[in-house]
């Protein structure tokens, strides 16, 4: 089982939305009528090609629903989406890009795509701004220029989990992605740097996005026997179970590291039990360890995600329900000139000490970096099928190590 010592800080109502299918869920409270007119966002919905993210859309749907009861829409607005999917390719990126700058949205919600930065061209000369949790194409992650990030960079994920498994005594780690040209960014460039900066020896490997080959990916993990196997992301949980459950067969010895994926530990809480995980928001499998200020945030977002019908919930699905509410809370102290995309550009960037909803305080603004906070959660698995925080507070990664990543502080 890994055993990682804590880091220090230092070290370490509803409305229509636009193409949607309608949300069945019901809310707590009667709908509001709004005499306002409404907000509309975009939304980049990943819900296509080799490398989907399943659960955006049901985040999405289910803080809509959530913002126009409970919080009564953003001043007295509600908030409208208009919804364009992507297949990770550039091409239907601009095109959604271009789709959002003729229907005069305010921002555009990134579900965590890979061709984002396909969309700043159109955007910024339309100033509207991008807006989301992690930027997954390492492109629109390197600069500040009209985006905001309420999440860790990537470069946060790796170089905490690298630094927490340093601490615990492990020395080699072979992670797997998906092979893809943000991934190459990620494996070929950014990995052996923060190896070599955190003295660990570290190894990564592709899987194919169309036709993967998980006994092969686990058998490659397995040959060299490092302290640590598993995979640095993953676009769905059925690739972290496939994965774990070929490792396992192998009776490969190591820790396994899953990214942000849980549903394998349900599958086999025992089998899953020593392995480790990160998220850039407190997780519904965490729910026994969530600090009691955040129980009822958690609490919310776990009602409206089960509540969206035939959705898929997971780490997805809290992260953008946790990146439309932040964008709610944060444009409610707004003043009304300021409710369009200069003015929601302003407001989200002058955000300070703003509490997150299940995440860290945030901080946004930086000049050369587009994310509002460096810090992430890693958790490992307890036999009993919970995820368990490896420190009592959030993991603040080295600065001077991500200090060498474009975009990264």
């Amino acid at each position: 089982m890994l055993r990682i010592k804590a880091l220090t800080a230092a070290a370490l109502v509803m409305v229509t939305a636009t193409a949607c299918a309608e949300d069945t869920a019901e809310p707590q409270r009667a709908t509001p009528s709004f005499s306002k007119p409404p907000i509309t966002v975009g939304f980049l919905n990943p819900n296509g090609g080799p490398v989907p993210q399943p659960g955006t859309d049901t985040g999405v749907k289910a803080a809509l629903k959530y913002i126009n009861t409970e919080l009564g829409g953003i001043n007295g607005h509600p908030l409208e989406v208009v919804y364009c999917d992507t297949d990770t390719t550039p091409e239907k990126a601009q095109s959604c890009a271009n789709t959002f700058v003729e229907k005069k949205v305010v921002a555009v919600m990134d579900g965590y795509n890979l061709s984002s930065s396909a969309t700043l061209p159109a955007l910024t000369a339309a100033q509207i701004p991008l807006v989301g949790m992690i930027p997954f194409d390492s492109v629109t992650g390197a600069k500040a220029e009209n985006r905001v990030f309420f999440a860790a960079p990537q470069a946060s994920f790796l170089v905490g989990a690298l630094q927490a498994f340093k601490t615990a005594g492990k020395t080699s780690v072979t992670l797997a992605l998906v092979d893809t040209p943000s991934s190459h960014q990620t494996i070929d460039n950014l990995l052996p740097v923060l190896a070599k900066t955190l003295g660990i020896n570290a190894k990564g490997i592709y899987f194919s996005p169309t036709n993967p080959n998980f006994t092969a990916v686990a058998s490659t993990i397995a040959q060299d026997k490092p302290d640590v196997g598993g995979l640095v992301a993953s676009p769905s949980e059925a690739v972290c179970t496939a994965l774990v459950k070929a490792l396992r067969q192998l009776q490969y010895k190591g820790d396994i590291f899953t990214a942000a994926c849980t549903d394998y530990i349900k599958a086999g809480p025992a089998q899953a039990a020593g392995g480790a995980l990160y998220s850039s928001n407190w997780l519904p499998v965490a729910a026994k360890y969530v600090p009691a200020e955040l129980q009822r945030e958690l609490s919310l977002a776990t009602k409206y995600i089960d509540g969206v019908e035939g959705g898929t919930g997971g780490y997805y699905a809290v992260g953008e329900f946790a990146l439309l509410v932040n964008f709610a809370k944060a444009m409610s102290g707004a003043a009304e000139t300021d409710l369009t995309g200069p003015g929601v550009l302003k407001t989200l960037k002058g955000l300070k000490d703003f509490p997150s909803f299940l995440g860290p305080r945030l901080n946004c603004g930086s000049a050369t970096s587009p994310n509002c906070t460096t810090q992430i959660l890693l958790y490992v698995v307890q036999p009993d099928g919970s995820a368990k925080p490896v420190t009592d507070t959030w993991i603040t990664p080295v600065p001077q190590v991500l200090a060498a990543i474009p975009g990264a502080v």
